[in-house]
């Protein structure tokens, strides 16, 4: 059994890694509560404007986008959503280990035909050491979702994907569900699908398109916005998922803190009473003999 000062020792140590925890949920659930509201605000308007524009391509046959365009994948860009930091659970290893299974899909293509956008430093580093090539860094993102630098990484892909540089552009990301839960998601961002992510409306519903000045020039100004957004939207939906995990993760660790404290406790109570058994049986003795 350990002596009576190991035992405290250890006692103060997990009391203070509790706090700590604690500290640590109480500043993941506050960042959490902004997260989940943001994505609680863009993803209805992002998912009706994407039904609307996408129902609209898909019924009219006036118009064309080249965004559309499915061509045989010989070059693809995949854009990975992770997190700058660790103590969030499961949520970098997930994305780390889809990411390895889609790049097993691709092998065929090589190594040099695969591009890498992470946004992470957690999944930059992995990718770095399996020795894909990097599209860029996009660290500041992950620690701080800006509409701006998510348009800009959008624009970059759009830009690559009409000048031919790449013929498929993936997500990979999680969904936020709720605090206990996020699910790991793998979409197609280029080219666009009329068919996987439309929700269709009623016939009674869809409503009769009046396009001014045409059709062509809707989809010219409004496709690329969708794009922009749908990359914010998914920015959005894997902060408030890492948020969720490390609270949830800061949550677990507290709590078996707390177990552990009670285990400790009761090992230190039984030492001693052990020692003062041992002392009152000395003392019996001597006055004994």
């Amino acid at each position: 059994m350990a002596s009576l000062k190991e035992v405290k020792q250890r006692i103060a140590s997990v009391r203070s890694t509790q706090k700590i925890t604690s500290a640590m949920k109480m500043v993941a659930s506050a960042k959490l509560h902004k997260a989940q509201a943001a994505i609680g605000n863009m993803l209805p308007y992002q998912q009706r404007l994407h039904s609307i524009l996408t129902n609209f391509l898909d019924d009219s046959g006036e118009a064309f986008s080249p965004f559309v365009e499915v061509r045989v994948v010989k070059r693809v860009a995949i854009v990975v959503f992770s997190s700058n930091t660790s103590l969030c659970g499961g949520f970098n290893a997930n994305v780390i280990r889809r990411l390895m299974t889609i790049l097993d899909e691709y092998k065929s293509l090589g190594k040099e035909n695969i591009l890498i956008f992470p946004v992470g430093k957690k999944v930059e580093d992995a990718v770095k050491k399996i020795g894909f090539e990097l599209g860029g860094s996009y660290q500041s993102m992950a620690n701080k979702p800006s509409y701006q630098e998510a348009a800009d990484l959008a624009t970059d892909l759009m830009t690559r994907f009409l000048k031919g540089n790449v013929d498929k552009v993936e997500f990979i990301y999680n969904h936020f569900k709720n605090t206990a839960s996020q699910e790991l998601m793998r979409s197609t961002f280029l080219p666009l699908s009329l068919n996987k992510k439309t929700v269709r409306e009623s016939d009674e519903n869809l409503p009769d398109y009046i396009i001014e000045p045409n059709p062509d020039k809707l989809l010219e100004e409004l496709l690329p916005k969708v794009l922009r957004i749908e990359m914010f939207t998914a920015l959005l939906d894997s902060n408030a998922s890492e948020h969720g995990a490390r609270t949830m993760a800061m949550q677990t660790a507290t709590d078996n803190a707390d177990e552990l404290l009670q285990d400790l406790t009761v090992m230190y109570n039984k030492s001693r009473q052990q020692a003062i058994t041992n002392e009152l049986l000395d003392i019996i003795g001597g006055s004994l003999s």
